[in-house]
């Protein structure tokens, strides 16, 4: 199983941040660094700042040498799609070939109102994100490109350079397991992930799955070398965000206790894990987790 670091960059991320945790993730062993794509606070936390998901992917590729780097997840309706193309393969450049773009349909709509990004009925935003990934396929392939739907138009584009990595940077679709996220996934991405989910739930979503697919988690974690470190990072969480929030889908506990749960999840099918770390300032957490966790698991 690889492991990555999932941070929720709309929570008040700073640029100084962002190069910490890169180069900590990186040192740590992580396999990619993961952030997601939002404007405004999911907490409604609107103090918290908000730098721009792939604008700061690509400033982190120019400052970091081997971790992947990604979304998790770019709305389709934040950008047009050949905005959306042109910057993942932009990054794909800066960084060499480190690229993923994880993309879905858009869910918040308090900041779609405040951005003045269309926010449609959920059929629609299928609609939207299904035509955006023909169109960065599209994009990415060799040769000229038309494309003529029912949101979106592109007339004999060759859109150069193309991506480094061919045919093009992984896409990351996510859902739980519904048949159109399902078709999707079959149809454009190189990978599926599912969120919070349990053990058992990711063996049954791996039989639906098509089975070229690989399958990735994307769940909180909070871990420490043992119960008395643990328990600080719960407090210092509760006073982050006003409560812990802590499920059993969570990767949490001890540090042997995280190793068994993530070979919990190995054996239901799982082949990757983005650890979402709500504690963005504490790179001693990214540390432990990649001391203690990774290589028991790897």
């Amino acid at each position: 199983m690889r492991v990555c670091l999932m941070i929720e960059g709309q929570e008040d991320v700073t640029w100084d941040d962002w190069v910490a945790l890169a180069r900590t993730a990186e040192a740590s062993g992580f396999d990619a660094l993961f952030r997601s794509d939002h404007y405004l606070s999911v907490q409604g936390r609107h103090e918290r700042g908000s730098l721009d998901a792939w604008s700061t992917v690509n400033a982190l590729a120019a400052v970091t040498d081997t971790i992947r780097l990604g979304t998790m997840v770019s709305p389709a309706s934040f950008r047009h799609p050949s905005v959306l193309a042109k910057s993942v393969a932009t990054a794909d450049h800066v960084s060499g070939g480190r690229v993923e773009l994880g993309i879905g349909a858009g869910w918040l709509e308090s900041e779609h109102r405040a951005y003045g990004f269309p926010f449609h009925a959920t059929r629609t935003r299928m609609d939207v994100l299904e035509e955006q990934l023909q169109i960065v396929r599209g994009e990415w392939s060799d040769g000229a490109f038309s494309f003529d739907g029912e949101h979106y138009r592109v007339e004999n584009l060759d859109a150069l350079p193309k991506p480094i990595q061919r045919p093009g940077p992984p896409i990351v679709i996510g859902g739980s397991g519904g048949p159109r996220s399902l078709r999707l996934a079959a149809a454009y991405a190189d990978e599926y992930n599912t969120v919070f989910p349990t053990a058992e739930f990711c063996r049954e979503l791996r039989g639906k799955l098509d089975d070229r697919l690989p399958l990735s988690v994307m769940t909180g974690v909070l871990v420490g070398a043992d119960r008395a470190d643990y328990d600080a990072r719960v407090k210092r969480l509760e006073e982050w965000n006003g409560e812990a929030g802590i499920s059993e889908a969570w990767i949490a506990g001890t540090s042997k206790e995280a190793v068994a749960q993530l070979r919990e999840l190995q054996d239901a099918g799982v082949e990757r894990v983005m650890l979402q770390n709500l504690l963005h300032r504490d790179l001693e957490h990214v540390e432990l987790i990649g001391r203690e966790v990774i290589p028991a698991i790897g």
